[in-house]
């Protein structure tokens, strides 16, 4: 059996029509799991109980964290620690694999312009630093205790379908609603996205193969160097709509936070949108034999599957 912690976000649907390839028994793990496929088992629990986590960890050869909390640095402090220490507790105890879906929240901002799997850390933000704070957790387990797991790490998320996605809520869904599509910062800095469909196969790839055991692997990412203003005129044409912007400068961002919890957590984050920003997964790719998907076929998807 396999088990998705954290099954209803962004990535947790793609993951589970994957793993199907893999394992026919799937269990979907969150407060309020909804199948994917009609066999699959659905199991109720709080991540921060670790009763819970170890129930629904039991049973499982692979375990994957994908969960995704609420966007707020108040509940990533209380809550990151608390589901890291008691999943790796859980996957000890029961012998399981743990593939964790991670960020690149924790790279310095020296990195961003060429994010390896070898950049540099230290994360300006403090959601970077509770980041880097569980990403120790999981290593000191796999090096102390010998827990058997990596880390599947993804630039920001785009793909049919998902909900919280910046390049769709921001852009795509404005210029299809015939409203100015927004952007952070500067419309003239590349930005890599990873497309979800890719990255849900590279982390079933990565939960049934030995080899990524104990190591960070950059999930499949289109190698094609867009800017803001790129993707825009891009989404646009598929669209068959005008490329209205509309860039959000930092000052801006600063005044909408004071009136928008939400717009505050942003604007921590929204840095990386002021410099280049290009995600490298060569390393997957060439161990992998894997080819992402292009962008213009990525979006043509999103297009045509709404």
């Amino acid at each position: 059996m396999q088990t998705i912690l954290g099954s209803g976000g962004a990535i947790g649907t793609e993951l589970a029509k994957t793993l199907r390839s893999y394992d026919q028994h799937i269990r979907l793990v969150s407060r309020t799991p909804q199948p994917v496929d009609p066999s699959d088992e659905l199991f109720v629990a709080d991540l921060c109980n670790a009763e819970d986590t170890e129930k629904a960890v039991a049973g499982s050869s692979v375990v994957y964290l994908c969960v995704g909390l609420k966007y707020d640095i108040k509940v990533w402090r209380e809550k990151w620690p608390i589901i890291m220490q008691n999943t790796i507790n859980a996957c000890l105890k029961h012998k399981a694999i743990l593939v964790f879906v991670d960020n690149v929240y924790m790279y310095a901002v020296s990195a961003l312009k060429h994010m390896t799997e070898n950049a540099t850390t230290n994360p300006i933000s403090k959601k970077g630093q509770v980041r880097q704070g569980i990403i120790k957790m999981l290593f000191d387990a796999i090096n102390e205790k010998n827990l058997q797991a990596c880390v599947a790490r993804s630039a920001d998320f785009y793909g049919p379908g998902i909900k919280n996605s910046i390049l769709l809520e921001l852009v795509y869904n404005n210029l299809k609603n015939d409203k100015t599509a927004l952007w952070q910062q500067s419309k003239n800095k590349i930005h890599s996205f990873t497309y979800t469909p890719d990255a849900a196969k590279a982390i079933a790839l990565l939960g049934n193969n030995p080899k990524a055991l104990g190591q960070i692997w950059h999930l499949p990412t289109a190698k094609e160097k867009l800017t803001g203003q790129e993707w825009i005129n891009l989404l646009a044409s598929h669209l068959h709509k005008k490329p209205k912007l509309l860039v959000l400068p930092e000052w801006l961002l600063k005044i909408m936070g004071i009136f928008s919890p939400l717009m505050k957590e942003l604007e921590e984050m929204s840095y990386q949108y002021k410099y280049d920003y290009y995600f490298d997964s060569s390393k997957f790719e060439e161990a992998f034999e894997f080819i992402p998907t292009p962008v213009n076929k990525a979006i043509e998807e999103i297009v045509n599957n709404p």
